[in-house]
């Protein structure tokens, strides 16, 4: 998978038509990819100060659109996988941004469907707005992962500022809340962004996982 390929899979659905629509003349893409910073690109383990009642929303988005192949390799659990970023390309009032899974364990696991995600911050680390859309552009696909090994999935971040701040109740997060899909044990990777912490809009849409690392 290219990030270019997957970008167009991405924006030919009907609801990122929708945010393009509203993104259109707000911003440049140079202007995007700046607004947008990266931080270390090191996975926080979930941890007790993370809080629980924001769990529901994101963790229910981790689910494969329908049910993986029976036997093989077991489905990789949250503490077997590091998330990492990867290449980021802005456009249109977004920015396309790719998030590795890397298998740590010292066996093979599998990846079906769609991650959870969320922007997070604060002490403890919440939830901030509402969960990632599904993209429906590609079909999930059983992806299994030889230890060391790297599958990914493209997350799209729509510019807060394509919204008034009294729709998006602007608010800053210092990490993406990530739940590899069928998992209920969240990865806190440390990304700088700005989210709505409004329920009325939703900046994010994230893909399947696709095997590789998307480059």
């Amino acid at each position: 998978m290219t990030l270019h390929r997957t970008m167009l899979t991405l924006t030919g659905t009907a609801g990122l038509i929708a945010v393009a629509a509203l993104a259109t003349g707000c911003s440049s893409s140079s202007s995007s990819a700046s607004s947008l910073t990266l931080a270390p690109s090191s996975a926080v383990a979930s941890s007790p100060s993370a809080a629980t009642a924001s769990v529901p929303s994101a963790a229910a988005s981790a689910t494969p659109s329908s049910s993986a192949a029976a036997g093989g390799a077991p489905a990789c659990a949250t503490r077997s996988l590091k998330a990492t970023v990867g290449i980021a390309q802005g456009a249109a009032g977004s920015v396309y941004q790719v998030i590795d899974f890397t298998n740590i364990s010292g066996s093979p696991c599998t990846l079906f469907g769609y991650p959870g995600m969320a922007l997070a911050g604060g002490t403890p680390v919440t939830q901030i707005g509402a969960a990632a859309a599904r993209s429906t552009g590609s079909s999930a696909k059983l992806v299994t992962l030889a230890a060391g090994k790297t599958a990914n999935a493209l997350l799209q971040i729509t510019q807060a500022e394509n919204y008034s701040a009294s729709r998006c109740a602007p608010k800053a997060s210092t990490y993406l809340q990530i739940y590899p899909p069928n998992q209920t044990t969240p990865i806190y990777l440390a990304y700088k962004s700005t989210g709505c912490s409004s329920s009325k809009v939703n900046l994010l849409t994230v893909g399947v996982v696709q095997p590789g690392n998307g480059g």
